[in-house]
């Protein structure tokens, strides 16, 4: 049976938050009051509310465009929401509704903005040609593998989709486990995480316990302090090591007060997928630390540059790096970091294409058998590290 889904979300809500301060509370509620209204005028079934966001079913496409419309118009300007619908047969399953279709509706939702309403293709064609939309073209989703022909819904200007970032909604959040023996520094993590968008699974205090949190929740990501109790030595690497042999769809980021390359080269070994490494210091910085735990859920890297260079000092021998340029092994390092090549180019402020004819050389330099460019930067990480 045909459903259209309804996600909304508040766009950037921590910012909120810190804006409004103790008066955050009831614009929340006046906010959730108003979806709810409007669901309802709508003929639309609120399906869950979490924090932020909503999902919600209609039978019929053209009533969740109204609903949509409803939520937007009765926005005050601090509070911007994002919608995303999208028309699909989920299954059913007590009260609610799951399946690939969720899946791409939340997506849908967490690729625009604030005030602005996306919707799929089956929805477009629900709708037939009453409705003014604006096709903003093909884009692929995080997690889904066929891409997705986006509209908008009216004619206003927006940036670009945000299809690629770290964005999640009801149906797609990131699973983390977390530990480490200081709940102070434990409960900060999981409150910025959380804020971020992910979801904690679990919290541990010993390696023990990590353990069993990872067998019990399966997460998606396991952040690890290496010294934990009871010697408060190598216990948590220990722990990292197990979980890559024995969880390998488990990405492992390790937290660290100190660079301690001996661990991190340990860590590193056979593979560099899926795995971080960071100094404790980078968790304030909420926006690059979120993004990093993301990289390593994906199965990408993620390697604070502190411990990067502490790692290059270790070079010693016959330097299989020696014929790269200056720029080149710059380039080297910011992949070694965990950025992609528009991260890159971000940060030297040149191209892409610029970045990407580095990578090409780097790749042809260091001799690296042609492969899926991901995997080919993998070993040119550990190239660059075990040297």
């Amino acid at each position: 049976m045909s459903v259209t889904l309804l996600f909304t979300d508040i766009e950037d809500s921590t910012r909120l938050v810190q804006e409004l301060g103790a008066s955050y509370p009831d614009a929340l509620e006046q906010h959730r009051q108003t979806v709810r209204r409007s669901l309802a005028a709508a003929g639309g079934e609120e399906i869950d509310c979490r924090g932020e966001e909503f999902m919600a079913a209609f039978a019929d496409a053209a009533a969740a465009v109204v609903a949509a419309r409803a939520i937007q118009d009765a926005q005050d300007g601090a509070v911007r929401v994002r919608i995303g619908i999208h028309t699909g047969e989920p299954i059913r399953v007590d009260g609610g509704y799951v399946g690939l279709d969720v899946h791409r509706a939340a997506r849908i939702c967490a690729a625009g903005h604030g005030g602005q309403v996306l919707l799929s293709e089956t929805t477009r064609s629900a709708l037939g040609t009453t409705e003014e939309l604006r096709d903003l073209g093909v884009h692929h989703l995080r997690g889904l593998e066929a891409p997705e022909r986006i509209f908008q819904l009216g004619q206003g200007e927006f940036a670009a989709l945000r299809a690629e970032v770290a964005e999640h909604g009801l149906g797609a959040r990131i699973r983390v486990v977390l530990a480490d023996d200081s709940v102070l520094l434990r409960e900060g993590v999981a409150s910025l995480l959380a804020d971020a968008g992910f979801e904690i699974v679990g919290q541990a205090g010993t390696a023990e316990e990590l353990l069993l949190k990872v067998r019990s929740y399966k997460p998606d990501v396991a952040i690890v302090d290496i010294r934990m109790p009871p010697t408060h030595t190598d216990e948590g690497l220990r722990a990292a090591q197990e979980i890559r042999e024995r969880h390998p769809s488990v990405g492992v980021l390790v937290l660290s007060q100190y660079v301690e390359s001996g661990y991190a080269l340990e860590l590193l070994q056979g593979s560099a997928e899926g795995v971080g490494y960071l100094l404790k210091d980078r968790v304030s910085d909420v926006k690059e630390f979120a993004a990093a735990v993301k990289r390593v859920a994906e199965g990408g890297s993620a390697l604070d540059p502190e411990v990067v260079s502490r790692l290059v000092g270790r070079r010693r021998g016959e330097d299989p790096l020696s014929q790269l340029t200056p720029r080149e092994r710059e380039v080297l390092e910011l992949i070694a970091e965990g950025r992609s090549n528009q991260g890159i180019a971000d940060k030297l402020v040149v191209t892409e294409r610029a970045v990407e004819k580095h990578v090409t050389s780097i790749f042809g330099k260091l001799r690296l058998p042609a492969a899926p460019e991901d995997h080919r930067r993998v070993l040119a990480v550990l190239t660059y590290l075990r040297r």
